[in-house]
């Protein structure tokens, strides 16, 4: 059986989908690194609501939490994976946390959580932002789980220098009750974070941001770094003060920062582990064992997928998560908060089917292929 697939200018050619799945088992807690992966929302796409309402089926999205427990990850809830700031506000981000982590207590799986200031919807004050923060870590604090300090557009348009971050993150951590964890995430994935910790020189940012840490290194439990560039990862990671882990966010380069050098290694925090989750939980198991090189030999394969997913424009990689989880049975539908769903054209899907078919990440690849192929006639591609 194959499947016609688009190509460049219009172009069609013949894929012919693997028969069987490749076989991933569920295990024990993985040990030698902590991993989480950031996790999508399913949209309800029956909600009689505009774009403009993030209509969510919490019954398939807790499911699909369970499903990335069931193989030792832990979840990043209401991160930007989520459409956090993309479709999700606030009201829905705190309710998605509110039934995460209780979902999270039940099943006995590990999960951080956002927080960042997106109930602001315009200009705000530093103070505001500050009010905006301490809301978010008051509610993410009340339901027991890990905070995430996210980066802020609104700190990043009210700030006037790197003195304004030192303030506001001085005092939020003085603030946290138990350590947290400080998300850098660069404006490949939101435009509107450039020039953050205070600068558009990354080289001043990092000044700045290792300052923020050093002054509270108890209340800090580590830092995700998503800029997209090992060096730097691996340059600021040998810098951290002891004890404060790193969490590569680092969606083209993973595999090799997570394995690591003679000096350390970094943890994870992985929008590309919601599709890669039990290949990417085998792959740390593997490393438990101290086997680099097979962890490399799983793991090296899947970032010709993730890069084809984390494209430019690198915020959109949502709507390739989606598909594959719509393909691989997790979920009934193509349908995302806001109608993201269309943010990606056909030929980048297609390539997307195609390297996670190869993969082997479909449990049932008939099913996908026929998904695929219903998908493919929406568009006019006849079979």
């Amino acid at each position: 059986m194959t499947i016609r697939l688009p190509g460049p200018g219009g172009s069609l050619r013949d894929y012919t989908p693997r028969a069987e799945p490749a076989s991933f088992t569920t295990g024990a807690p993985l040990v030698s690194r902590t991993v989480f992966s950031a996790a999508h929302v399913v949209a309800d796409p029956f909600a009689d609501a505009g774009p403009d309402v993030a209509a969510v089926d919490w019954d398939a999205t807790l499911a699909f939490r369970r499903h990335l427990w069931a193989h030792g990850l832990g979840v990043a809830e209401a991160m930007d994976t989520a459409q956090r700031g993309m479709g999700l506000d606030w009201a829905g981000a705190a309710e998605l946390i509110r039934r995460s982590t209780a979902e999270a207590r039940s099943a006995g799986g590990a999960v951080a959580c956002g927080v960042g200031t997106d109930q602001l919807t315009g200009p705000a004050t530093l103070a505001e932002v500050r009010a905006a923060y301490e809301e978010q870590l008051a509610l993410v604090e009340g339901t027991g789980a890990q905070a995430i300090l996210m980066a802020s557009r609104a700190l990043a348009a009210a700030a006037s220098g790197p003195e304004d971050y030192l303030d506001v993150y001085g005092h939020l951590l003085r603030q946290a009750s138990e350590p947290v964890i400080l998300h850098w995430l660069g404006p490949m994935f939101d435009p509107a974070l450039e020039g953050y910790w205070g600068s558009p020189d990354l080289d001043a940012a990092t000044e700045t941001f290792l300052d923020v840490i050093a002054a509270h290194p108890d209340k800090v439990d580590g830092i995700k770094v998503s800029l997209l560039d090992a060096r730097r990862e691996v340059e600021l990671r040998r810098r951290l003060p002891r004890g404060v882990r790193c969490y590569t966010g680092d969606d083209y380069n993973y595999p090799e920062l997570i394995a690591g050098d003679e000096q350390g290694f970094s943890h994870a925090l992985l929008g590309i582990f919601d599709p890669l989750g039990p290949l990417a939980a085998e792959a740390v198991r593997v490393l438990d064992t101290g086997d680099t090189a097979k962890f490399r030999e799983l793991l090296d394969p899947t970032v010709e997928l993730s890069r084809h997913l984390f494209e430019k424009p690198t915020r959109f990689y949502k709507t390739g998560v989606v598909l594959l989880a719509w393909l691989a049975g997790h979920q009934s539908h193509f349908t995302m908060v806001g109608g993201l769903q269309s943010a990606r054209p056909l030929p980048h899907l297609a390539r997307a089917y195609e390297l996670a078919d190869g993969l082997g990440l479909f449990p049932d690849p008939a099913l996908a292929e026929t998904r695929m192929k219903s998908l493919l006639s929406v568009y006019g591609v006849d079979q």
